[in-house]
Parts: C-alpha cells; structure tokens; sequence
C-alpha cells in the first residue's frame, strides 16, 4: 500500500466527518492502527477541525458560509481547467463535498455551542432559584423561633425610646434570662453610615456602669432586624449607641440613640 497516495485520497477526511459506512470505518481504524503516519494525519485532521469550529463557526457562521462559497466557486474554475488535463473529477467531487461536510459540522458546532450556553444558564437559574427557597425556609424558621421568643410569657420586655441624637428611634429588648440572651428588635433604627456600627449595652444604674453586649453587624443585610446577643449581666437597663467600626471599650454618649430602663 503506497501510503502517502492513501492520506492523499481523502478517505481520512470522511472518516473525521463520519461520512464512511461501517465497513470502511473499520478499514480505516485498522490502517491508522497499522501506520503511525496514517495516525498523525487522523489527528492533524481532527485539529485542525476543532480549531476552525471553535474561532470561526460560533462568532460568525453567515461570513463561514460566505467565504466557502466564494471558494467553491472559485474551486469550481480551476476544477475544470485541471479536468481537462488531469481527468481528476472524482477527486474534486471529493474535495468539495468534504468542504460541504465541514460546513455542516460547523454549523451543527455552532447550535451545539448555543444549546450547551442554554443549558448552563438554565443551570444557574436552578441554583439561585434553590438558594432562594433555601433561605427562604431558613428565614421562615428563624422568624417562626423569634415570634416563640418573644411570645414567651417569661421573657422581660425593654422598650428602648429615642434619645436627643435621634427622637424618633426606637428600639426593644427582649431579654430571656433562662438563656442568658437578649434580642434587640431594632426595625426603627436609621441605617447606620458607612464604617459606622449600632452597639448594644447593659446598663447597671447606680453607678453607672456600661457593659458592652455585642455590635449589630450586618445591620443592613438582616431583613428582621431582630439580633441575639448574649447577656449574662444583671441589667437595670439597655441602651444603643452608634460607634465605629468594631466598636468601642465604652459608649459615645452623644450618640445614645436608644435607652430603656428595665421595669422592676
């Protein structure tokens, strides 16, 4: 077998496109598994197609089908000038039906890559759509345990009232001493400004000695605007001052902006 005149064939084109019956598919695996060469050829083929596919098919598949056209036709005049001298004719029929078949491939590259791009949008959009109902579910639950909290018969209310730095403010305490927690309903708090942080205190009266229990982190993400803070202090009272980020070792007085004494 000359094996240059059978690369030469383009038999090993067709069997790229998978255009060669079954029988001449295995004829073909069967030589290229004989001659390394037949082999390097198969792959250069399947490189070269991938390459055309991925940099010409999927950004511009009109001008693709413009230009082999123009190809063809300028194929076709040098096919029959060549005809004349060489009686080649099944070679050129070939060659062009191969370009037609690269064509398709193309195209049939192009549709896939749009259906893949579909596919893990679609993808996306499941995931969001599960984070979404996760945390939806985590929110139903979280409000469903802080209503139980603050219905609970033991819990020691604290309305926390507005200050000079901001009258309008209000806050509340629910202080739940069985767990040493407090959760501070700060729904009616401005948003902090930037690098700014609300921080909450125990207060003891007399004297008067604050005890931080915690910075509002947060503060704009958390849709109930309900906080738990731990708090082991005897507290007479709470209040809330705006510091900056990170908080302060004690509280900045002229921005108290809430401040409630515990009933007795």
């Amino acid at each position: 077998m000359d094996i240059n005149e059978y690369i030469s064939s383009g038999i090993l084109e067709l069997y790229v496109y998978g255009s060669l019956t079954e029988e001449e598919s295995r004829e073909v695996t069967r030589i290229l598994n004989q001659f390394p060469e037949v082999r390097t050829e198969v792959e250069e083929i399947e490189e070269t197609l991938q390459n055309l596919s991925a940099t010409i098919a999927p950004s511009n598949a009109e001008d693709l089908i413009h230009a082999i056209k123009r190809k063809l036709g300028n194929s076709s005049k040098t096919i029959v000038m060549e005809t004349r001298k060489t009686n080649n004719l099944p070679m050129y029929i070939g060659w062009a039906a191969s370009v037609l078949f690269l064509l398709g491939l193309f195209l049939m590259f192009n549709k896939n890559q749009e259906l893949r791009g579909e596919l893990q949008a679609l993808q996306v959009e499941k995931a969001q759509m599960e984070s979404q109902i996760a945390n939806a579910r985590l929110d139903a639950e979280k409000s469903k345990g802080l209503l139980t909290v603050i219905r609970d018969k033991n819990i020691i209310k604290v309305p926390l009232a507005g200050q000079a730095v901001a009258p309008d403010a209000y806050a509340t305490a629910y202080w739940d001493k069985a767990t040493n927690t407090t959760y501070i309903d700060v729904k009616d708090l401005p948003e902090p400004p930037r690098g700014m942080v609300y921080q909450v205190w125990s207060l003891k009266l007399e004297p008067l000695t604050p005890t931080s229990i915690g910075i509002l982190d947060n503060f704009e993400e958390d849709e109930n605007k309900i906080f738990a803070l731990e708090n082991t202090n005897l507290s007479e009272a709470f209040g809330i001052t705006l510091e900056p980020a990170g908080g302060s070792k004690s509280p900045t007085m002229e921005q108290l902006y809430t401040l409630g004494v515990v009933s007795s």
